[in-house]
């Protein structure tokens, strides 16, 4: 599980705002226990042959910089390899791409006159509904759900922990009234389906895979024609 963009209701978008997006994200990859083995190895396939001792960070690989600088001075046609490599290896991971995404303008739109400065930091509510989606569609499998979220600092790894143990105590935050028709899971049900919540490096390759998903799931909601989300579709039907 992977973060994207600013969690703060009330932000200074900077150059996004001539792009017409600006989000808060939670979210990443779903892969049973028994395919994360196979996911490890073509992942370590995948450094072995372009050299990378680095953590595949999305947006270095998509702006080539930082440690992805050297993709830069590569000819277009070593670049257009590489860009294709890292696609196959996506398609060929045995995983399911999930998130929740919260478009700031809109929620703001929806909250800040109600709530004012008391609207909740977007990711409380994508937190909450992104694990709750993963939590159910644990359950459809009979299985049961590890949270594994990277890590980012002491003070919002501690935040991250009360929302999911608030799910398993008092259940998800929504007004009842008006999230009844998403049939949200019950404290009980999420207690009976959360496992364990672990935060990992941007070393650990499931953290990659998840920082890899997330930005095009993101881009989906503000441009259906993105390339990478366009493909990403292709793999899902």
């Amino acid at each position: 599980m992977d973060d994207s963009g600013t969690r703060h209701p009330d932000h200074n978008p900077g150059k996004r705002a001539g792009h017409n997006f600006d989000w808060f994200a939670l979210g990443g990859v779903l892969v049973n226990d028994t395919d994360e083995h196979a996911a490890r190895e073509l992942h370590a396939a995948f450094c072995r042959k372009w050299g990378l001792t680095c953590p595949i960070h999305s947006v270095e690989v998509r702006a080539r910089t930082r440690n992805f600088l050297w993709l830069e001075r590569r000819p277009k046609r070593n670049q257009d390899i590489f860009y294709e490599d890292l696609y196959q290896l996506k398609k060929a991971m045995p995983v399911v791409g999930l998130a929740c995404v919260i478009d700031r303008p809109g929620y703001n739109a929806r909250y800040r006159e109600k709530y004012g400065r008391q609207r909740w930091s977007l990711c409380k509510s994508a937190f909450t509904i992104s694990v709750e989606r993963a939590a159910k569609y644990a359950r459809s499998l009979d299985c049961r759900l590890r949270v594994l979220p990277e890590r980012c600092n002491k003070t919002e790894d501690r935040i991250l922990k009360g929302y999911y143990n608030d799910l398993k105590t008092a259940g998800p935050p929504f007004d009842p009234t008006t999230s009844e028709k998403y049939r949200p899971l019950s404290a009980e049900e999420f207690r009976k389906t959360l496992l364990e919540f672990d935060p990992k490096m941007k070393t650990s390759p499931m953290a990659q895979l998840a920082d890899l998903y997330l930005w095009p799931i993101c881009m989906g909601g503000y441009n259906a024609d993105n390339r990478p989300y366009r493909r990403r579709r292709r793999m899902a039907n």
